[in-house]
């Protein structure tokens, strides 16, 4: 069996951290008991490597109510996504009979450029074309990719597996951030997996780079070790995770579905930019709970609203270390289904 450099280094690292795994230390498998609070319940951390995560525990607010993803949409061809020529809009059109539930940071696949989705979006059945506010993920290529249809986007696989490309997305809204965040990740993955990782196609494309075998092996340890941690759970509505011992980010739903079936999705982004930020060296405890906490209450940060569309309404929450952005429906008195957490530093 042949072994890459990162990986018998997370081999080396996991054995070295075991003595700690009853103290919650790096390299634990060790989970605490749910941490209790007014609205969510923490259970964690789960432990594999330089990652970290911390179950949600909360209420099923969304009950009797279900959403296709976005993948799911595309697989059965649903929902059209084409291309407009125009490098930071789409636009999106269901054309079945289930509402679609499309998230900020979902890369799709093709067109002129592979983009990532800006905002959350619900789409109600037949919903007409909506526009949608999008950024490249990769640049240099204005025409067809291969085999891949031009004028439509018909993938949805992966979402984006870096904290700071996402906040050049949502935060910043810049686009020449995003791409230099791009290729800072996939330097990074380069390193640590002892090759490259781009395509001589599309060398700029993130998503590419996230198809890169070596970077889907690699992940993929994370991803056995941590996808169970889910299993026979009913309540768990949503995840925190940390990296090298400091929180990163948070996502949690109103409905334990919508969060089952965007698990496996998530959990690879996490464990991607797990690999992008190994650090061979050092050694990592997890956070405590109470730096989870923090990243959850954004109780007194600041609020903007904004409407994306009749239906979804998005409200952003800043304070000097962390960014949140609640998706609310407008449908259902302005029920939140959605809230993504960030931190900034």
């Amino acid at each position: 069996m042949k072994w890459n450099v990162f990986g018998m280094m997370l081999m080396l690292a996991t054995l070295v951290g075991a003595p700690l795994a009853l103290a919650g230390g790096w390299g634990s498998s060790v989970a605490q008991k749910p941490q209790e609070n007014d609205e969510y319940r923490l259970e964690g951390p789960f432990t594999h490597g330089n990652l970290s995560v911390f179950l949600v525990h909360g209420k099923d607010k969304l009950k009797g109510q279900t959403f296709l993803t976005l993948e799911e949409a595309l697989v059965r061809k649903t929902v059209i996504v084409r291309e407009t020529r125009e490098v930071n809009e789409l636009t999106i059109q269901n054309v079945g009979s289930d509402e679609v539930y499309v998230q900020s940071g979902d890369i799709v696949k093709g067109g002129a450029q592979d983009r990532m989705m800006v905002v959350d979006l619900i789409l109600p059945p037949r919903s007409g074309v909506i526009p949608i506010s999008v950024y490249c993920v990769e640049h240099g290529r204005w025409s067809q990719r291969g085999s891949e249809q031009v004028g439509v986007f018909n993938s949805s696989a992966n979402t984006v597996a870096s904290r700071e490309v996402k906040l050049a997305a949502k935060l910043k809204s810049s686009q020449s951030e995003v791409w230099r965040e791009v290729s800072v990740a996939q330097d990074k993955l380069s390193a640590n997996v002892g090759s490259g990782v781009t395509r001589n196609d599309s060398p700029s494309s993130f998503q590419l780079t996230l198809e890169n075998d070596k970077v889907q092996k690699t992940a993929d340890d994370y991803v056995k070790a941590l996808s169970g941690i889910v299993n026979d759970k009913s309540d768990v509505i949503g995840y925190v995770f940390a990296i090298n011992g400091k929180v990163n980010s948070a996502d949690v739903y109103a409905s334990y579905v919508l969060f089952k079936k965007l698990w496996p999705k998530l959990l690879k982004a996490s464990a991607i930019e797990a690999v992008a930020e190994f650090r061979r060296d050092e050694k990592f405890a997890p956070p405590k709970p109470d730096d989870v906490r923090g990243l959850l209450d954004d109780s007194k940060a600041e609020e903007k609203q904004k409407d994306v569309t009749p239906r979804t309404q998005v409200v952003t929450r800043e304070s000097e270390s962390n960014v949140s952005f609640e998706t609310r429906d407008r449908s259902k008195s302005d029920a939140w289904v959605h809230r993504n957490y960030i931190k900034k530093n």
